[in-house]
């Protein structure tokens, strides 16, 4: 085994450490020795994005069938584990990676650690299971493309990225999730579930040596540890995608038109991406950004309204949001486009970027009080930085953001080929002139 402190912390609080167990299971862990709580979270490096056609939908698919069973315990056992004790236990599935995490008190840690590493090595992905799951996530489809706030988003992505992994919805399709077979998706368990992929993160009132003896005995007992393999390397690069120009029109008898206008954004690991943070919560990061001010408080033209960034390996997104009345999207894009043609030339104002720095740092230190949020992030920098960066790091960054960079990266990102999103009852409305140069 190899241990190394990442941060030493401060009077016993905040100290992070990693063990790399043999096989190549990592570890990590931060002390929050004031809390009565601890989180667990199994990460596995592979996301949607990493599936091939044929398993399309299967990474989610996987998220389900993980707590349906294992040689020791059925559905009803796993969840009654953690329930019975006050805890919470769940799953979530990224274009990136794959969590299972629960929160339970510190006194509970063993059990904790059973469970979820049980789930995550001994999943038996029984046949039945297979087509009772496949039911609910067909439902968990038709749930979602009933609210088209969510389908406009979805619908960008393919549009910015077209046919490929990173533009495919991480839930699949029905006609991906019903041509899944059982054993396509073993296959695919098999092949990424794995201790060189997967990083244990635990965050709370513990002992780094207590929470490596835990998880090495657990993996032992699944016949999961052992050998010399390294631990996959974090995930930096990609393929990379291009900057697209297109509109996608889903015509809907709704009541309110949603519509998101944006373009690629920048990767997680681009330096960049604190000036890019200040920008966007200029934009549309609250109240008093200038799309909230102008098309909501001083137009009234839309209840919800806001910017948004998101960031990958080796690409991301920018993006604006809004659903307003299908009477007012031309004048909604036309301030849209104009405030993003303003700032591509001008940046923003002092004003502006020591309000967004302050959201920024408010928004990062709030994030990072309960366990929950401390065990995400340290897992997640495990996966896809090559170190993590302390908090007072992360805050000296935002704050050494210039109004220079705010302007390089502006012209950047927003002087990028337009693609827009929309759903609403537009027939066969031609929205190619917002997206136009």
């Amino acid at each position: 085994m190899n241990t190394v402190t990442l941060h030493p912390g401060k009077d016993g609080a905040g100290v992070v450490r990693r063990t790399v167990l043999p096989g190549g299971l990592r570890v990590v862990t931060e002390t929050m020795p004031t809390v009565r709580s601890v989180a667990v979270g199994m990460w596995v490096g592979i996301g949607s994005r990493d599936e091939a056609p044929e398993h399309m939908g299967a990474t989610h698919f996987l998220e389900h069938l993980l707590f349906k069973g294992t040689p020791t315990r059925d559905a009803l056992e796993i969840s009654a584990a953690i329930e019975g004790i006050g805890g919470e236990i769940n799953a979530f599935t990224a274009k990136e990676y794959t969590c299972y995490y629960a929160r339970v008190l510190d006194e509970d840690l063993p059990l904790v650690i059973d469970v979820l590493s049980d789930v995550v090595t001994s999943a038996l992905i029984d046949p039945e299971d297979v087509e009772s799951e496949r039911g609910v996530i067909l439902e968990e489809i038709a749930m979602h493309d009933d609210d088209p706030s969510d389908v406009v988003h979805e619908q960008f992505s393919a549009e910015l990225y077209g046919d490929t992994p990173i533009g495919r919805p991480i839930l699949g399709t029905v006609e991906s999730i019903n041509s899944l077979s059982r054993e396509r998706i073993l296959e695919y368990y098999q092949r990424y579930y794995r201790p060189p992929h997967t990083v244990v993160s635990v965050a709370g009132n513990i002992q780094h040596e207590r929470v490596v003896e835990l998880v090495a005995a657990a993996y032992e007992r699944a016949g999961a540890l052992g050998g010399d393999a390294e631990h996959a390397p974090p995930r930096l690069t990609g393929p990379g995608v291009e900057s697209r120009s297109g509109v996608r029109l889903l015509d809907r008898p709704t009541e309110q038109a949603n519509l998101v206008l944006g373009t690629t954004g920048i990767s997680r690991t681009d330096d960049r991406r604190f000036a890019l943070g200040v920008l966007n919560s200029a934009l549309g990061g609250g109240m008093s950004s200038r799309l909230f001010q102008e098309i909501r408080e001083k137009r009234g033209l839309a209840y919800s309204a806001y910017s948004y960034t998101s960031q990958y390996a080796d690409t991301g997104q920018f993006g604006i949001y809004v659903g307003c009345l299908p009477g007012k999207i031309d004048e909604v894009l036309k301030i849209c486009r104009e405030e993003i043609t303003r700032i591509a030339a001008e940046g923003i104002s002092e004003i502006e970027i020591a309000r967004g720095k302050g959201q920024m740092r408010g928004g990062l230190v709030l994030g990072l009080e309960d366990t929950g949020s401390r065990m995400s992030r340290i897992g997640k920098s495990e996966l896809v930085y090559d170190r993590l960066m302390t908090v007072d790091e992360v805050l000296a960054r935002i704050d050494a953001v210039t109004p220079e960079e705010i302007v390089a990266v502006a012209a950047d990102v927003l002087r990028r080929p337009m693609t827009l999103a929309v759903i609403g009852p537009y027939g066969e409305k031609d929205f190619t002139p917002f997206i136009a140069d």
